[in-house]
């Protein structure tokens, strides 16, 4: 066991070394040029049709019949926001503020800019290369972007069918991982500790809940995760607010602490710091990569389950999702803390010994008392149990591409018995490993985004050209002519 931890933190530590977080950012760099900072030129009509659409076109609402497989575009951005919407959001943070000072929000920010571009090309590329299976549902994400895509470029066949390969069993992999144990030991691990339930008791439950939705399929777990999300997402936002709010005097010094801390403004014994910008900066940039996700090619297996046809339209809900996720939640996470005391603002020391979920508790508790603890409880129940549903379609997704539709079955019953391993288990281990599979998985979805970035800006261009400039050109809806064809036929539905 010892050997296993110490391979795996020479590979992790390999995995998401400085080179793994500038490719990350590089390719959000990249991304972002060649669209034309699409997520700032075109700021409103992205915000128009994610958030504004939903309360003014019906269709992106609406949901399709039983018989059909797919899902809304609501339902497929709810259902990513459930597996990026975790203890990320809660821990991550609060780890991020502990080791790399207020510094490493500033970082997050910038992470997060560019990462919208990311998750942009990659459910663009995941909508335009996507295709149907047995069942008549859409399957999509890097596995068949790197198949197709990369492997249909001259002398890429070989390398594209590989990738594709790998990438779905670091997926499955990280499935167990990240997406379901750590965050099934979270969950049990805080509801023990505040409200004394035995972990076994926990673990049975949620496999009979989560049992029920998940078997159900796609769909079901789409109906849950559009009433979940909203409701846990609004909630915590609240809270953190309030918390704001109520120390609203110290907003000011927080901001001025995170922007100094960036930049190693901050004096320590009469001197500047200078490795605090090493620390803010490589915090900042692994805590924000791990709570939107973005680059890592696990959300747009959910988005290209989607009813939309335009794969720019998709694309911009993948920006609105790392908007939603690490610029709105952990930036008032990170806020709540910075204003209620735990944490020295003129130096960035901690004053509070707490670490991860207790640190956000701690500063809850300083403005709610007891119910801050109970409201940060309820808070990564629901974040980690959405989580734990996201993730299950993105391994089931991974698993029907290796071994077929009719396996995925074996798949959803295997995870589900995990989630009681997860509640009794000490996961150590688990979650070092999780972290691996997961910057695995990054890597060759960020091989196939660069390759087929030209790609990219073609259908990014012909969207703009078409939608916004009002030109009239031949639309770029699917790699594969049949779809293409049968997409050009359905009327133009605001989808």
């Amino acid at each position: 066991m010892e050997l296993i931890a110490n391979i795996n933190d020479a590979v992790n530590g390999f995995v998401w070394g400085l080179p793994m977080l500038v490719l990350l950012v590089g390719t959000g760099i990249l991304m972002t040029v060649l669209t034309g900072f699409f997520q700032v030129t075109h700021i409103g009509h992205w915000f128009s049709n994610t958030l504004g659409g939903i309360f003014k076109n019906k269709h992106i609402t609406a949901h399709t019949p039983g018989h059909d497989r797919q899902i809304s575009q609501f339902q497929s951005l709810c259902t990513a926001l459930a597996a990026t919407i975790g203890t990320g959001n809660i821990a991550g943070v609060a780890a991020a503020l502990a080791t790399g000072g207020p510094g490493a929000i500033f970082w997050m920010w910038i992470v997060a800019f560019f990462g919208m571009m990311t998750n942009y090309s990659e459910n663009v590329l995941g909508i335009y290369y996507r295709r149907k299976n047995s069942e008549g549902e859409w399957c999509g994400g890097a596995m068949y972007y790197l198949k197709e895509g990369l492997g249909g470029k001259k002398g890429c066949k070989e390398i594209g069918a590989v990738l594709a390969v790998l990438f779905s069993i670091f997926c499955v992999l990280a499935s167990f991982g990240i997406g379901n144990m750590s965050q099934i030991n979270s969950i049990a691990v805080n509801l023990n500790s505040v409200f004394k339930i035995p972990a076994v008791a926990t673990g049975i439950v949620l496999m009979g809940v989560s049992s029920l939705v998940i078997v159900g399929g796609l769909k079901r777990i789409a109906n849950v995760t559009e009433k979940l999300v909203p409701f846990m997402a609004v909630l915590y936002v609240i809270g953190c607010i309030v918390i704001v709010i109520a120390n609203i005097g110290e907003i000011p010094a927080a901001f001025t602490a995170i922007i100094k801390g960036a930049f190693g403004l901050r004096a320590v014994g009469g001197g500047i710091v200078g490795s605090g910008v090493s620390m803010a900066l490589t915090w900042g940039m692994k805590r924000g990569v791990f709570s939107n996700e973005a680059g890592l090619g696990s959300s747009v297996m959910v988005h290209s389950a989607s009813n939309v046809r335009e794969p720019v339209k998709q694309g911009m809900w993948g920006i609105f999702e790392v908007f939603a996720d690490t610029i709105v939640v952990c930036t008032l996470t990170a806020l709540a803390v910075l204003c209620s005391g735990v944490m020295n603002l003129e130096t960035g020391e901690m004053i509070s010994s707490a670490e991860k979920t207790a640190l956000v508790a701690e500063a809850f508790e300083g403005t709610l008392g007891r119910f801050g603890g109970w409201f940060i409880a309820i808070a990564i129940t629901l974040f980690a149990f959405s989580t734990v549903l996201g993730w299950s379609i993105y391994g089931s997704k991974a698993f029907e591409y290796l071994f077929g539709t009719r396996a995925v079955l074996v798949y959803k019953m295997v995870f589900v018995i995990f989630i009681v391993f997860g509640a009794t288990m000490d996961l150590t281990l688990a979650w070092d490993l999780s972290d691996t599979f997961n910057g695995l998985m990054a890597m060759p979805n960020l091989i196939g985004v660069i390759v087929l970035s030209g790609t990219v800006m073609k259908i990014t261009r012909n969207y703009v050209d078409r939608k916004i400039k009002g030109k009239d050109v031949k639309p770029m809806f699917s790699a594969i002519p049949e779809i293409q064809e049968e997409q050009e036929k359905r009327t133009d539905d605001g989808i």
